[in-house]
């Protein structure tokens, strides 16, 4: 089984291209509102290239941003120098065990985007919540968010997923396929990004793992973890969660 904090290395220079023509800023105001609402410093578990942390910056969030990649954290510094913002900060750690114990005044963990579903093996997602709870204080809050069933999603291979500009002339086109691994709820994305710029063509392979719970699953596994489920949401404004909601959010506190 295929750890999932591979091939996140290799995703680092698309993964904002990507993005910006899947899921783009859709979740962002969600996070901006939450943190809002705290008082000290959040945390944000695989905080990637920085697409939720500067936002929350610019509000003016004392935000410690969490990721394993090294040339992921490359692009949120250069994106945070680029904004002037060199106030947020960064650290390259683990997220199963992370760096610091309880940090005074943290009482918001944020888990954007389906990063807990890189947690491959029952023990991984077990130890980040360990690491998790022994960070917040009695009531503060772990707020994830889950990419709905990956499991359902239909094998296939070799689609061309996206295509479009990228750089000074460039353009580039992802041809994706998606094996299941039922047994073991995991789903893998064998991405193949081809960069073509004038005559010259680049071809860049590498697999991305998800194990996905459903909701029912996962909010037993943190209250056996000492958290209480607050609410469970089916969109970015609150509405309720259901199985077949668009958006899988779970909010938690620690008891």
């Amino acid at each position: 089984m295929a750890d999932g904090w591979q091939g996140w290395d290799a995703y680092a220079p698309f993964y904002d291209w990507e993005n910006a023509r899947t899921v783009a800023r859709r979740d962002v105001h969600f996070w901006r509102r939450l943190a809002a609402a705290q008082s000290g410093p959040v945390v944000e578990l695989g905080c990637g290239t920085g697409r939720i942390m500067l936002p929350l910056v610019r509000d003016g969030v004392d935000v410690i941003g969490v990721d394993r990649s090294e040339p992921m954290l490359a692009r949120a510094r250069q994106r945070l120098r680029r904004a002037r913002l060199p106030s947020a900060r960064l650290v390259r750690g683990d997220i199963r065990f992370l760096p610091f114990r309880r940090r005074k005044g943290c009482r918001l963990v944020m888990a954007p985007y389906g990063i807990l579903q890189s947690l491959t093996r029952e023990r991984d997602l077990t130890a980040t919540f360990a690491s998790v709870a022994a960070l917040l204080p009695r009531g503060g809050m772990l707020a994830m968010e889950l990419v709905p069933d990956l499991p359902r999603w239909d094998e296939y291979q070799r689609r061309t997923s996206l295509t479009g500009r990228h750089g000074r002339g460039g353009t580039l086109t992802l041809v994706e396929s998606v094996r299941q691994d039922h047994a073991k709820r995991l789903t893998i994305f064998d991405h193949e990004y081809v960069h073509r710029r004038g005559s010259r063509r680049e071809v860049h392979r590498f697999s991305l793992t998800f194990r996905t719970l459903s909701v029912p699953q996962m909010q037993r596994r943190l209250e056996r973890a000492g958290f209480r489920i607050e609410s469970t949401q089916g969109d970015y404004l609150g509405g309720p969660w259901q199985e077949s909601s668009d958006v899988w959010i779970i909010l938690a506190r620690k008891q």
